[in-house]
């Protein structure tokens, strides 16, 4: 598999699943054998990923990339060696880090499911093609980590403007929209992945979806006042 189809959804479950390191080997850098050059992906995703660690309070050492040609053999029997050797010395996930077990999973789901949203910030350093070894530790930076994850951004429906049209309903991937027919949307906060779909499909005649930073999310209608009442309705009423 290419390592470019690696996805920072991966490494994570994998901690999750409780594994004590994680390594990750491709082809040499500028020796890709397609246009997609998907390794220098694969680096930014494992560099992306060890600052998130460090933000969970985990040893990024824990992680590791290495990009090698199907020739090194005897490399790789040695980077992979050492690599054991040294997710051996830092100890079992989380109880090294004096993390308990249960805080970290929560820790660790929490960010997995950030991760469309995560791809969709950062989208742009993930595709850039970083060529100098010695901007590898600054390409993200620790306060860059903290503000994604303290300004992380909520979608709402505006009960006033939305029109149940479903458009929203239909393309959520994660299913997180609540949706009747004639019945005011609700975006369940739980499910929502915040990828931002509601918010580019709501219909800009309507644009009931608002995006939501730096501020409490307001509560859904109650499940019994979310019929939407027509201008006829109104006036018979």
């Amino acid at each position: 598999m290419c390592s470019g189809r690696v996805d920072l959804k991966h490494v994570l479950r994998a901690f999750e699943n409780g594994m004590d390191g994680v390594f990750i080997g491709g082809c040499r850098l500028n020796e890709c054998n397609y246009t997609t050059h998907g390794n220098y992906h694969a680096l930014n995703v494992v560099l992306l990923c060890r600052k998130i660690m460090e933000h969970l309070g985990l040893n990024p050492e824990r992680l590791s990339v290495e990009f090698m040609s199907a020739g090194d053999g005897i490399l790789f029997a040695e980077v992979m060696s050492e690599f054991g050797k040294k997710v051996k010395g830092l100890g079992p996930l989380g109880k090294a880090e004096g993390l308990d077990g249960d805080e970290l999973r929560s820790r660790l789901a929490g960010v997995i499911r950030l991760v469309p949203y995560i791809k969709v910030v950062k989208q742009e350093k993930l595709a850039f093609r970083l060529e100098n070894p010695e901007a590898y530790d600054d390409f993200f930076t620790g306060d860059e980590i903290d503000r994604l994850f303290r300004e992380v951004v909520s979608y709402y429906i505006d009960p006033l403007k939305c029109q149940a049209c479903m458009t929203c309903a239909r393309r959520c991937p994660a299913e997180a929209i609540i949706s009747a027919r004639n019945q005011v949307h609700v975006i369940d906060q739980d499910k929502c992945l915040k990828c931002g779909t509601c918010f580019a499909v709501c219909p800009s005649r309507f644009g009931a979806v608002r995006k939501i930073a730096g501020e409490s999310v307001p509560p859904p209608l109650p499940e019994g006042e979310r019929t939407i009442v027509g201008k006829s309705d109104k006036e018979v009423g």
